[in-house]
Protein backbone atom coordinates (compact mmCIF):
# COMPACT_ATOMS: atom_id res chain seq x y z
CA UNK A 1 0.00 0.00 0.00
CA UNK A 2 0.99 3.32 -0.74
CA UNK A 3 0.99 6.13 2.72
CA UNK A 4 0.11 9.72 1.52
CA UNK A 5 0.74 12.70 4.34
CA UNK A 6 -0.76 15.58 3.49
CA UNK A 7 0.60 19.18 4.80
CA UNK A 8 -0.20 23.08 4.41
CA UNK A 9 -3.72 23.90 4.62
CA UNK A 10 -4.89 26.85 6.23
CA UNK A 11 -6.87 30.21 6.31
CA UNK A 12 -6.33 33.06 3.88
CA UNK A 13 -7.59 36.52 2.56
CA UNK A 14 -8.75 36.55 -0.91
CA UNK A 15 -5.98 37.42 -3.50
CA UNK A 16 -3.63 35.23 -1.71
CA UNK A 17 -1.39 32.01 -2.14
CA UNK A 18 -1.10 28.98 -0.24
CA UNK A 19 1.06 25.59 -0.97
CA UNK A 20 0.26 22.52 -0.14
CA UNK A 21 2.35 19.10 0.16
CA UNK A 22 1.46 15.39 -0.08
CA UNK A 23 4.53 12.73 0.46
CA UNK A 24 3.93 9.27 -0.62
CA UNK A 25 5.97 6.56 0.43
CA UNK A 26 6.04 2.74 0.71
CA UNK A 27 5.58 0.85 -2.98
CA UNK A 28 6.20 4.48 -4.60
CA UNK A 29 7.41 2.88 -7.87
CA UNK A 30 3.81 1.24 -8.48
CA UNK A 31 2.26 4.77 -8.42
CA UNK A 32 1.54 6.07 -12.20
CA UNK A 33 -0.18 9.81 -11.61
CA UNK A 34 -1.06 11.52 -8.30
CA UNK A 35 -3.58 14.70 -8.19
CA UNK A 36 -5.69 16.95 -5.99
CA UNK A 37 -9.21 16.99 -5.58
CA UNK A 38 -11.12 18.80 -3.41
CA UNK A 39 -14.70 18.85 -1.88
CA UNK A 40 -16.89 21.65 -0.59
CA UNK A 41 -19.37 21.73 1.89
CA UNK A 42 -22.24 20.50 -0.01
CA UNK A 43 -19.88 18.99 -3.17
CA UNK A 44 -19.17 16.23 -4.26
CA UNK A 45 -15.25 15.99 -4.61
CA UNK A 46 -14.00 17.29 -7.90
CA UNK A 47 -10.65 16.73 -9.49
CA UNK A 48 -8.01 19.97 -9.65
CA UNK A 49 -4.50 19.02 -10.93
CA UNK A 50 -2.90 15.67 -12.01
CA UNK A 51 0.38 14.91 -12.74
CA UNK A 52 1.32 11.52 -14.01
CA UNK A 53 4.62 9.61 -13.30
CA UNK A 54 5.90 10.90 -16.86
CA UNK A 55 5.64 14.67 -16.28
CA UNK A 56 2.12 15.13 -17.89
CA UNK A 57 -0.21 17.50 -16.09
CA UNK A 58 -3.55 18.30 -16.06
CA UNK A 59 -5.84 21.18 -14.42
CA UNK A 60 -9.18 22.04 -13.67
CA UNK A 61 -10.58 24.82 -15.97
CA UNK A 62 -11.53 26.70 -12.69
CA UNK A 63 -7.93 26.46 -11.35
CA UNK A 64 -5.67 27.14 -15.12
CA UNK A 65 -3.44 30.53 -14.29
CA UNK A 66 -3.75 30.09 -10.46
CA UNK A 67 -2.90 26.73 -9.55
CA UNK A 68 0.49 24.74 -10.16
CA UNK A 69 0.74 21.10 -9.32
CA UNK A 70 4.71 19.42 -8.97
CA UNK A 71 6.63 17.13 -7.83
CA UNK A 72 9.85 15.84 -6.26
CA UNK A 73 11.00 12.16 -6.56
CA UNK A 74 13.82 10.32 -3.99
CA UNK A 75 14.52 6.95 -3.60
CA UNK A 76 11.61 6.24 -1.26
CA UNK A 77 9.34 9.26 -1.55
CA UNK A 78 7.56 11.20 -3.93
CA UNK A 79 6.84 14.41 -2.89
CA UNK A 80 3.53 16.56 -4.56
CA UNK A 81 3.14 20.48 -4.39
CA UNK A 82 -0.02 22.59 -5.52
CA UNK A 83 1.02 26.09 -5.35
CA UNK A 84 -2.52 28.45 -4.56
CA UNK A 85 -2.41 31.89 -5.84
CA UNK A 86 -4.59 34.38 -6.24
CA UNK A 87 -7.00 32.34 -4.46
CA UNK A 88 -10.58 32.89 -4.33
CA UNK A 89 -13.29 32.16 -1.78
CA UNK A 90 -14.64 29.43 -3.81
CA UNK A 91 -11.45 27.46 -4.09
CA UNK A 92 -12.85 26.89 0.08
CA UNK A 93 -13.00 23.20 0.50
CA UNK A 94 -10.99 20.39 1.65
CA UNK A 95 -7.80 19.64 -0.42
CA UNK A 96 -7.00 15.67 -1.30
CA UNK A 97 -4.00 14.16 -2.02
CA UNK A 98 -4.60 10.52 -4.53
CA UNK A 99 -2.06 8.49 -5.91
CA UNK A 100 -3.29 6.30 -8.75
CA UNK A 101 -1.38 2.63 -8.74
CA UNK A 102 -1.26 0.05 -11.51
CA UNK A 103 0.25 -3.13 -11.02
CA UNK A 104 -0.17 -5.36 -13.81
CA UNK A 105 -3.95 -4.82 -14.63
CA UNK A 106 -5.47 -3.67 -11.45
CA UNK A 107 -5.76 -0.18 -10.37
CA UNK A 108 -5.83 1.51 -6.99
CA UNK A 109 -6.42 4.41 -5.39
CA UNK A 110 -5.21 5.91 -2.26
CA UNK A 111 -6.04 9.10 -0.45
CA UNK A 112 -4.75 11.24 1.99
CA UNK A 113 -6.60 12.73 5.21
CA UNK A 114 -7.37 15.90 3.45
CA UNK A 115 -6.26 19.16 4.56
CA UNK A 116 -8.66 22.76 4.95
CA UNK A 117 -8.24 25.58 3.09
CA UNK A 118 -10.32 28.24 3.79
CA UNK A 119 -10.24 31.40 1.38
CA UNK A 120 -12.34 34.67 3.29
CA UNK A 121 -13.60 37.58 1.02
Amino acid sequence: QVQLVESGGGLVQAGGSLRLSCTASRNINSVNAMSWYRQAPGKERGLVATITSDGNINYANSVKGRFTISRDRTKNTITMYLQMNSLEPEDTAVYYCNAHVRVDIYDSDYWGQGTQVTVSS
